[in-house]
């Protein structure tokens, strides 16, 4: 076939979970895709499946500048940028240290924001592109212990809407995919995050408790595989014109309608009543 009308896409955190899954997808559905995340060895196979591996880490500059430079002097175009990298980092704000806090920002937020900067130039010059950011149910509702992976959220779901507008003369659309419980190593690094700061703090029991609820939201029956999150990103990079957001998979839709419902105090005592309920160990 020939790669030069090939549709392009770059996928980032592709080493695992929604990434992948997203790579994968994006394959089956025809575009040449360039899989970027820190751990390559992990994409080995997607690079058996025909993806292009990049070594790509979103805190890096040069990285992402090294990244971006291969897929215009390997393509020359860019159709669809899944900013797709993240993590969460849980704790109480008293707890977590401000170092932390700006490592959040600076996966969550700046890196999107850098490659977004990079990819504009390929996407302007052709007049199209998509540019599909990944949040969260988390940016649209607060939970205790999540300040910061909240706050990160919040931000990149008013930057969408701020660069969905100013995109729109050239043709580029901005789309937010906000997941709900999904299965991947995210809950781990987040609950491993959540009891190193504050599992022996004075905020020990409710975080213990929210602990044992991320545990079983996100690996029990209301969670979702990161396929279903994928589906939803490839439908919206392919459809001709796609909605400003998308909820998907595990409980999202019934969250943020319960979230549009309730008072900000009675989704307060939700989120507590919660966290009371969920008494299975922690690990």
């Amino acid at each position: 076939m020939n790669t030069a009308v090939k549709k392009v896409a770059l996928v980032t955190g592709a080493s695992s979970g929604i990434g992948e899954a997203t790579a994968r997808k994006l394959l089956d559905a025809g575009y040449r895709v360039y899989a970027g995340a820190r751990r390559v060895a992990r994409m080995q196979p997607l690079a058996a499946a025909g993806a292009t591996l990049l070594e790509l880490d979103v805190t890096d500059d040069a990285s992402m500048l090294a990244a971006m430079a291969t897929i215009e002097r390997e393509t020359g175009r860019l159709d669809a940028l899944v900013n797709n990298a993240g993590y969460g980092s849980y704790g109480s704000l008293e707890d977590v240290p401000l170092e932390e806090g700006r490592r959040q920002f600076e996966v969550n937020v700046f890196g999107l924001a850098r490659l977004t900067q990079l990819a504009l130039p390929m996407m302007r010059a052709q007049g199209s592109g998509r540019i599909v950011n990944v949040t969260s149910i988390g940016g649209k509702i607060g939970e205790p212990f999540g300040s910061w992976y909240h706050a990160t959220k919040f931000a990149v779901e008013g930057m969408s809407d701020s660069l969905r507008m100013e995109l729109h003369p050239f043709g580029i659309d901005v789309i937010v995919i906000e997941p709900g419980a999904i299965k991947t190593e995210w809950n781990g690094i987040a609950r491993e995050g959540l009891l190193k700061y504050s599992g022996d703090s004075d905020y020990r029991v409710g975080a213990r408790q929210h602990a044992n609820l991320l545990l079983s939201g996100y690996e029990g029956n209301l969670s979702s595989a990161p396929a279903v999150v994928a589906a939803t990103i490839v439908k919206s990079i392919l459809a001709a014109q796609p909605k400003t957001r998308y909820a998907a998979g595990g409980g999202a839709r019934t969250v943020l309608c319960l979230r549009s419902l309730l008072s900000d105090r009675a989704f307060d005592g939700l989120m507590r009543t919660f966290s009371k309920q969920a008494q299975k160990p922690a690990h």
